[in-house]
């Protein structure tokens, strides 16, 4: 991966002839995207992309197909580096942390970062050893902190009282909806600074949907989140801060409410308002 220096450049986006300007938020910033580009070879896949994620929100990223969301998205814990050509310019830190930096320790950014992914993945393990994992790669053996760390972790993913009978069984035993919610348990017992969920919802059903949506409410102020959706609906219910991206750039970045009833870019209402997409 190569990653070259750029200078600063105002929060907007050119797009075009017009200037979309991003607003920002008050809380403090747990993460800061500052003009951010990557491209993947000779293509361009992000453009100029800034923008501060709001400590203990949840900020929603939104747009068509192909637009650059999960490219985003996995550019917080460098899932993107495993991608031959992959060349990137600008800067993404975390707690004053310079993500990108030559010195950076990509395992323990990873561990900052804890992921959700589109399909539910557990490990062909048990339930228990599924969410004690994090806290094995990293060494711990205490019997007593791990048992309580576990369940800590299945009661924050409002799982418990569903398996607490059953934690020795298999994990792939449990429903689709039980096993995305045992993974946002296996991703919250690591302690990380950021959730990352990738469309967590997309391979569920309109129940289990709605259990994870309850989770996510549960859990905003613990945890920031970001979350990749092109459910409309969703993104309104969850988040508290919206990002529409289109070909590569951020259009607009607010708070949920006035950029679904007042946005500021006409793509953006062309968009939400369902005439593309």
């Amino acid at each position: 991966m190569n990653q070259t220096s750029a200078t600063a450049r105002p929060a907007s986006i050119e797009f075009g002839p017009t200037v979309y300007h991003v607003s920002r938020g008050s809380h403090g910033e747990a993460v800061e995207i500052s003009d951010f580009d990557l491209w993947y070879g000779a293509k361009q896949a992000l453009f100029s992309i800034s923008m501060g994620v709001e400590a203990g929100l949840v900020t929603a990223l939104i747009g068509p197909s192909g637009c650059g969301k999960s490219t985003l998205l996995r550019c917080l814990n460098r899932m993107n580096d495993l991608i031959d050509g992959l060349r990137i310019r600008g800067r993404i830190s975390v707690a004053g942390q310079d993500l990108y930096a030559p010195a950076a320790d990509v395992i323990a950014i990873r561990k900052q970062m804890g992921m959700v992914f589109q399909k539910p993945n557990p490990f062909p393990m048990t339930i228990f050893e599924n969410v004690a994992y994090p806290l094995r790669v990293d060494g711990i053996r205490h019997r007593a902190m791990i048992a309580e760390t576990v369940e800590r972790s299945l009661r924050g993913a409002a799982l418990w009282d569903e398996v607490k009978d059953r934690l020795h069984e298999s994990a792939l035993g449990l429903s689709g909806g039980q096993q995305q919610r045992l993974c946002i348990a296996r991703a919250i017992a690591g302690t990380p600074e950021v959730l990352l969920m990738d469309e967590p919802c997309s391979a569920l059903d309109p129940i289990a949907t709605a259990k994870i949506e309850e989770l996510i409410d549960e859990l905003r102020g613990q945890f920031t989140i970001v979350i990749v959706t092109h459910n409309m609906q969703q993104a309104a219910r969850v988040s508290d801060n919206v990002a529409f991206m289109y070909l590569g750039r951020l259009i607009e970045y607010g708070d949920t409410d006035t950029v679904f009833t007042a946005p500021k870019n006409e793509r953006t209402q062309d968009y939400v308002t369902g005439r593309f997409g």
